[in-house]
């Protein structure tokens, strides 16, 4: 613990609860001023207080990942009890589940991927001449939609065809589907592969082959990771 970083602005230094033999919380207790639920609501429209509050969680979680020999079960940001006592049994009833959780992750890295159009290739897909008529200036609008649409329609394809090749390559898979609904340029796909640790290489050589293929077809590709297992750790969600 004498390594471990000093977790949330404003808390007490992260501490461990035992729970069981080879269970154990990694907790830090929040001033109710800051992190009550009334003062809570006004701060979340803060995205740069969010964002330190968020970097300060990721690091505990990620200097506990890290270990050899430990899984971590990462707790979403804001994941709070009343008291330790409150913390321990409500943890303690889900024991079973968390080692089945436990048993799914342990060994095994989060990946992301990231598939987005190319703006250069949708703009060259939407470019349409200049017309010298109204009949030659609607028939280039449409040819321009067409375009368009088949330029996206490519992308779409690849970024499922790379998703299909990387799953193989994981314990588990899953799109994401939180982007928000107003983004600008919503992602052809947002996936998390669960990997293990000794396929790494094998799945970031591949992922970077799945990247030039995507890119003919006007898609563009980000990996980010390793991660902790934030989207393999609820047992209800959908998997594949």
């Amino acid at each position: 613990m004498a390594r471990v970083p000093e977790g949330l602005p404003g808390a007490t230094r992260p501490e461990l609860l035992q729970l069981s033999r080879s269970l154990r919380l990694v907790v830090g207790e929040v001033p109710l001023d800051t992190y009550g639920s009334g003062q809570l609501e006004a701060h979340l429209a803060d995205l740069e207080w969010v964002g330190r509050i968020a970097v300060a969680h990721e690091a505990v979680v990620e200097n506990f990942a890290r270990r050899p020999g430990l899984t971590v079960v990462p707790m979403k940001l804001f994941t709070m009890f009343s008291t330790r006592d409150r913390a321990l049994a409500e943890i303690g009833d889900k024991q079973l589940e968390i080692a089945a959780i436990v048993r799914r992750i342990s060994g095994a890295q989060e990946w992301g991927l990231r598939v987005t159009q190319r703006t250069g290739a949708a703009r060259r897909a939407t470019s349409a001449r200049r017309a010298g008529t109204g009949a030659e200036f609607l028939a280039g609008k449409k040819s321009a939609r067409d375009a368009a649409t088949h330029a996206k329609a490519a992308a779409a394809e690849s970024a499922v065809a790379a998703y299909r090749r990387l799953s193989k390559l994981a314990k588990e898979s899953r799109v994401r589907d939180d982007a928000p609904a107003s983004a600008a340029t919503p992602p052809l796909l947002d996936a998390a592969f669960l990997v293990p640790a000794a396929k790494r290489a094998r799945f970031t050589q591949a992922a970077k082959r799945e990247a030039a293929t995507c890119a003919k077809a006007g898609a563009q590709v980000t990996l980010s990771g390793p991660w902790p297992a934030y989207n393999f750790v609820d047992s209800g969600a959908q998997r594949s």
